[in-house]
């Protein structure tokens, strides 16, 4: 198994992805876009090519250990394929015939650098960095101080007037939707691939909090609800409803929105973020229930 004590940046992640896409030759490696900066948005797929689920992590910077999780889940389906291992004391590898599974590890790559390595690794955007955040490990936005995850077209007009409201008028570390929803190529790479692909179901994985948000609307579908439940018995982890500044513009919202389709918030760990690199193993024995689960229900 690969070392996974490890601050998930550009190099770092890549360095993951190809071992295991040499070791697991079945793993498709693909990209959906590329970030403000020009870093590739990865995604790996795993299983059946017809039926599909959706995990996407990495949305804010300082949240790198989402990252870190589902490469690690990742790994951990292909050994499960590949040597009929069970994962969670369930057979993975025979459910991922049946669905299977995409995952994009981090949606917004410079956010990451800029939480790992500092405003200097975002080049031309590393002035607006450092003018907006003293403590640039804290950083969630993307380069241009977007926060991608307020930045989807669902309820975004709404969330816009309550980031005014609070002062956010304009980049900033967090919480800034930008001018107008998908405004940011980030955004938008996960919404053609969502477009391009029928997927059953998509599941976001954030942090902090060990919390589930499941519902967006009156177009929640009772699966989400259902999948909550299934997940929380499993986990431990609360279900919850996001406060009123984190309502709209979020992945979940828009999936659940456009597709009318289950999607899920899931927010692994405790503390503040960044959560440390030594909460990491722990966390992830919590959290790999429900990507389990997410596969097999």
């Amino acid at each position: 198994m690969t070392d996974y004590n490890v601050m998930p940046d550009l190099k770092q992640r890549n360095a993951i992805i190809n071992r295991l896409c040499q070791k697991y030759d079945f793993i498709r490696h693909f990209s959906i876009g590329t970030s403000l900066c020009g870093n590739k948005i990865d995604a790996l797929h795993i299983g059946n090519t017809k039926n599909r689920v959706l995990y996407c992590a990495g949305f804010h910077g300082s949240e790198y250990l989402t990252v870190l999780t589902l490469l690690k889940f990742a790994e951990e389906c292909a050994s499960s394929i590949d040597r009929n291992k069970k994962i969670d004391g369930r057979s993975i590898g025979d459910f991922l015939k049946i669905r299977g599974l995409t995952l994009i590890p981090c949606v917004n790559p410079d956010g990451v650098e800029i939480a790992v390595n500092g405003a200097k690794s975002v080049g031309a955007f590393s002035q607006l960095v450092q003018n907006l955040c003293d403590d640039p490990r804290k950083w969630k936005a993307n380069a241009r101080g977007v926060d991608i995850n307020h930045n989807f077209n669902a309820g975004w007009q709404s969330l816009h007037q309550r980031e005014k409201q609070l002062g956010i008028t304009g980049p900033a570390p967090t919480r800034f939707g930008g001018n107008r929803p998908e405004s940011e190529p980030e955004t938008r790479a996960l919404t053609q691939l969502c477009r391009k692909i029928d997927y059953e179901r998509a599941l976001a994985l954030h942090s902090q909090g060990r919390e589930i948000y499941c519902s967006y609307g009156k177009h929640t579908p009772l699966l989400s609800f259902r999948l909550a439940s299934v997940f929380s018995q499993a986990s431990g982890y609360n279900i919850a409803f996001p406060e009123e500044i984190a309502t709209g513009g979020g992945f979940k919202d828009w999936f659940i929105e456009f597709f009318r389709r289950p999607a899920l918030t899931v927010e692994m760990g405790l503390g503040e973020n960044p959560l440390p690199l030594s909460d990491f193993e722990s966390e992830y024995e919590i959290v790999r229930s429900i990507l389990c689960l997410g596969v097999v229900v």
